[in-house]
């Protein structure tokens, strides 16, 4: 389990001192939505150990397992399917928000009382993105909160959420956890050895590079480096290896494109400057890294925002992979002796 200190720490007082609001922040990838999970299955559990975990073979951890639980609601953004009557097909498509429609519907569920005669739980994932209406609707209910009924919200971006929201919550913070702790959970996921040196590249955050092996970015982003460790000397060269990439199956896109080189050139200046690297430890170094100019180096990192702005809607992709690679083998040539 990610987080154990997290969980110890939390829970040392037992359940019954558990605040019936909780906000577990921190950044993508690092092991909240587990716990948020492990948390609701612990606090439905009918027959809880000395250890402080769901026993598992209740029924209380049947019906949660089955996600059939009576006592327990997950609210999430909407799917293309599930977006509320009225609302357009085109806008049902684009839905990331969570509505209103969906937290009205937590009243009834909230101020009945519980099917076991126990705890309630409601678990908010991607709290965030809640939209006006329905973070105002979730907040008269955090004001005067039912007894035994627990909130659990979740989010990489709590200054998106309403100061009043996050009043009412006792916030737990989650960062990157130990690299042994991230590894060892990294292996009990399938994802091999040889997948560790990805952590850096995510941040530090295992949850996101096991996302990355099941949307088959992997082999990309090692295709992406392997481009810019060893880069044909001409741009337009560059540029269709890279539009190959983002023309594949998988979720890699222009922005993710952007956002590799701009990390490449970081781990460049920094190395050039002070022998170490961020994001790439795991990959074999360029040569003459020695002979770059990290003044270039940190230029072109900041000439790289600029593409970054446009990404996401350029007028021609081709010309702007052009031009990017340009920048990019201008700004990694040696400095001649």
């Amino acid at each position: 389990m990610l987080n154990k200190e997290i969980w110890n720490q939390l829970l040392a007082g037992g359940l019954h001192r558990l605040p019936h609001a909780l906000l577990l922040v921190g950044p993508p990838g690092v092991g909240k939505a587990e716990f948020s999970v492990q948390l609701a299955a612990l606090l439905l559990c009918e027959s809880p150990g000395k250890l402080l975990v769901a026993c598992g073979q209740c029924q209380g951890c049947h019906w949660f397992t089955t996600e059939n639980h009576p006592d327990f609601r997950r609210i999430a953004p909407e799917s293309a399917d599930e977006a509320e009557e009225g609302v357009s097909e085109k806008a049902k498509k684009k839905s990331t928000s969570i509505l209103i429609g969906q937290i009205r519907a937590l009243e009834d569920f909230v101020f009945v009382g519980s099917h076991r005669n126990g705890k309630r739980i409601v678990l908010v994932t991607e709290a965030d993105a809640m939209n006006p209406a329905a973070a105002n609707a979730l907040l008269k209910i955090l004001e005067e909160p039912p007894p035994n009924v627990y909130f659990i919200l979740v989010s990489s971006k709590t200054r998106s959420l309403l100061p009043t929201i996050r009043s009412r919550c006792r916030a737990i913070g989650f960062g990157a956890p130990a690299t042994t702790d991230a590894a060892t959970w990294m292996t009990e996921n399938g994802l091999g050895a040889d997948k560790a040196r990805f952590l850096d590249l995510a941040g530090g955050a295992p949850a996101r590079v096991l996302q990355w092996e099941q949307q088959g970015q992997l082999p990309v982003l090692d295709a992406l480096i392997d481009s810019l460790s060893a880069p044909p000397t001409d741009p337009v060269a560059l540029a269709a290896r890279w539009d190959g990439m983002i023309k594949g199956d998988g979720p890699f896109r222009l922005e993710n494109l952007v956002d590799g080189v701009q990390r490449w050139i970081f781990d460049l200046a920094q190395e050039s400057m002070a022998g170490t690297v961020r994001y790439h430890r795991g990959w074999a170094r360029p040569r003459d890294v020695s002979r770059l100019h990290a003044a270039t180096l940190i230029a072109a990192w900041r000439e790289i925002l600029q593409f970054r702005r446009s990404a996401r809607h350029p007028l021609n992709q081709l010309l702007f992979l052009e031009n990017l690679a340009a920048y990019f083998l201008k700004a990694v040539r040696p400095v001649s002796s």
